[in-house]
């Protein structure tokens, strides 16, 4: 990890940051599964995001921060569209299909593709072959757990491969939307990061509500027969996994490298993982643990061997 630098209260505010991103984020696959029980996908996304980007900006407002430029808002239409709106919908989707637990060690595969897409550090991510070799055994941990699901199709629940489909998509939709608001924020996004997380959330709902519609998903759901534990799984991802943690997690791509910050894969699914067994009573394969340490030691030497040779070159 890159020295934390400037004042304790900075430093303080990242490890707050960071604890939010990994731990905070990680529990939310549970969340989502319990939220689905009762909400339909793309509906759950829109009262979600529209929600928590409503509080987000207000809160800006009373700040006095400039939420209204027209830069600010652009860009954030673009990343909000293609990092929350199109990761989180293939999430809740390959749910449908797949366990919390599997949705999360996929997810783990996100740094992955932020090495393999981030192509101005081209020539630094891949200097040697043993990072090249890490990146492939990285995504053979990935194909391992596809053709498990692909092999564990029953009649009562075909197609499990389409779950680990979804996510990779996800996966690559979430990289290249991280690499976007990291290579393209103006500096007025690097001041107001927060309102930028608040348009983001917003345009993704609007994203989510039209879908929804389309789909007939508010039409056909009686919110009066939403069962409780659906509408506080909600509460818990609007407030902690959205205003905190996906505002976090924004604020952090400003701050640190993001690479750096595509570490909260390192630790996402154990959380999950461990909530998911613990709490839901969920099962994990071998081979599914198995995937996870491949694709989470890939990521770990990757990184080792850049921070070796960053010290080598000083």
């Amino acid at each position: 990890m890159t020295p934390l630098t400037g004042t304790k209260k900075e430093k303080a505010g990242i490890l707050v940051a960071y604890f939010l991103i990994y731990v905070v984020w990680g529990s939310t696959y549970y969340f989502i599964g319990v939220a689905l029980s009762g909400l339909p996908p793309f509906l759950l996304g829109a009262i979600r995001f529209s929600t928590a980007g409503l509080l987000l900006l207000a809160w800006c407002f009373y700040r006095n921060e400039p939420v209204l430029r027209k830069s600010l808002i652009k860009k954030s239409a673009i990343s909000g569209i293609v990092l929350l709106f199109v990761d989180m919908a293939v999430v809740m989707l390959a749910q449908q299909y797949v366990s919390s637990s599997l949705v999360a060690i996929v997810a783990s595969s996100t740094a992955l593709w932020i090495w393999v897409l981030d192509v101005p550090r081209w020539k630094i991510s891949f200097r040697t072959p043993a990072i090249i070799v890490g990146s492939i055994c990285g995504f053979l941990g990935v194909a391992m757990l596809y053709i498990e699901q692909f092999s564990l199709d029953t009649p009562a629940q075909p197609h499990r491969e389409y779950g680990i489909l979804l996510l990779i998509f996800g996966c690559i939709s979430w990289a290249l939307g991280t690499l976007y608001t990291k290579y393209h924020a103006s500096g007025e996004e690097e001041t107001n990061a927060f309102a930028g997380s608040a348009w983001q959330m917003l345009f993704a709902s609007a994203m989510f509500w039209t879908v929804a519609l389309f789909r007939g998903e508010i039409t056909r759901t009686d919110l009066h027969a939403v069962p409780p534990a659906a509408w506080q799984a909600l509460l818990y991802l609007i407030v902690f996994g959205s205003v905190f943690a996906y505002s976090a997690y924004i604020w952090l791509l400003k701050v640190r490298p993001a690479t750096e910050v595509a570490t909260h894969a390192y630790v996402n699914p154990f959380v999950a993982v461990f909530i998911g067994v613990t709490f839901g009573k969920e099962n994990v394969t071998g081979i599914q643990i198995a995937g996870l340490i491949i694709i989470l030691l890939s990521i770990f030497l990757i990184n080792k061997r850049n921070v070796s040779h960053k010290k080598e070159k000083q």
